[in-house]
């Protein structure tokens, strides 16, 4: 290289160096998107592929329990360098709403989505439909002798007969659902009744519906997708489940859920991102290979789920915004002995 050549090219080597230094002690290269995920890698990891795939855009996953992440995003405030949370529940993005950390999304996103499948202001949208069902052990009980109302799980002839998980956040969700729909006391006593009539605690949904294939329990009350995913892999598994009465606090159909975070660099990015989660090709994903419920029109579910019109029919009337308060919820369970 002659020393005219040197002489021009060395300062533009050197603004190119200084930029991408500065841009990379900002975070987050263009290009490139951060994602706080509640979700698990399993499930998420072929929909990420695909959206790399089609759109050039990395995404760099954090995954973690919903409730762990929601804290960190707190804690972090505008030093975060998360782009977007995606949770389990929609409680933990209620919170962050509440806490202002989640950006308004685009209008065509939100009024993409049903009223029932997105919180009021616009925060986060619904990915998928996830619902609390009973489920049951047939050789056992019959359909005609199971119960209509979760508030029935109380009778003497179910002691020591059901299993429940009350340390998993779906759960907690419920509780939590059932404190804005009956109240705190009413809650409250149920929880104490159930304790008293026997109850068996578990981990979380996997393990109440081996404890009813093994014959420990008889009811279980898990989310609805747990036993589709069994019945797939064997179609003899020994449970089956069926819904409470329509419009009971049983039937809560609780949501996974994405939202942008306010101070994220790449907000156009994300957005991409959101409207990606709301396409066709994921929501038939979600229906099909998760047997979660599709949170758009169009899209065909499994043909293990009832019909999203039959679901509506059968969910309470709880606003997904209410199920934010889960402190109170966790300190209920608490004083009740079941944490």
């Amino acid at each position: 290289m002659s020393f005219r050549l040197a002489k021009y090219l060395i300062p533009v080597v050197l603004v190119v160096g200084w930029f991408c230094f500065t841009s990379f002690g900002k975070g987050v290269p263009s290009g490139q998107l951060v994602l706080y995920c509640g979700r698990s890698k399993a499930l998420v990891k072929p929909l990420l592929n695909q959206f790399q795939s089609e759109t050039g855009i990395r995404v760099k996953v954090r995954y973690a329990k919903t409730a762990q992440l929601a804290v960190a995003l707190v804690e972090e405030g505008q030093q975060s360098r998360a782009d977007l949370f995606w949770a389990q529940d929609a409680g933990s993005l209620g919170v962050l709403s509440k806490s202002g950390l989640l950006a308004s999304l685009h209008p065509e996103i939100v009024d993409s989505i049903p009223p029932q499948f997105r919180n009021r202001g616009g925060q986060w949208v619904a990915t998928s439909g996830r619902a609390r069902v009973l489920a049951f052990a047939p050789l056992r009980v019959s359909r005609e002798e199971l119960p209509q109302r979760l508030e029935e799980l109380v009778d003497p002839k179910w002691k020591g007969r059901v299993g429940w998980a009350p340390t998993n956040a779906s759960f907690q969700a419920a509780v939590t659902a059932m404190r804005n729909s009956w109240g705190d006391g009413r809650t409250k006593k149920w929880l104490v009744a159930m304790k008293i009539n026997g109850t068996r605690n578990y981990a979380k949904n996997t393990p109440i519906l081996k404890a009813l294939a093994a014959g420990e329990i008889d009811l279980g009350l898990p989310n609805h997708y747990y036993l589709l995913r069994f019945k797939a892999n064997d179609d003899q598994f020994p449970v089956e489940q069926q819904f409470f009465a329509p419009g009971d606090i049983g039937n809560l159909v609780n949501v996974a859920g994405i939202g942008v975070v306010k101070y994220s660099p790449n907000q156009e990015l994300a957005m991409k991102f959101v409207h990606f989660l709301l396409s066709a090709r994921a929501q038939q994903y979600f229906a099909k290979q998760v047997f979660e419920y599709p949170v758009i029109d169009g899209v065909e579910a499994s043909s293990r789920l009832v019909s999203h019109e039959r679901l509506l029919e059968l969910a309470p009337s709880v606003k997904l915004d209410e199920l934010s308060d889960v402190a109170d919820t966790i300190a209920m369970l608490k004083e009740v002995g079941l944490l």
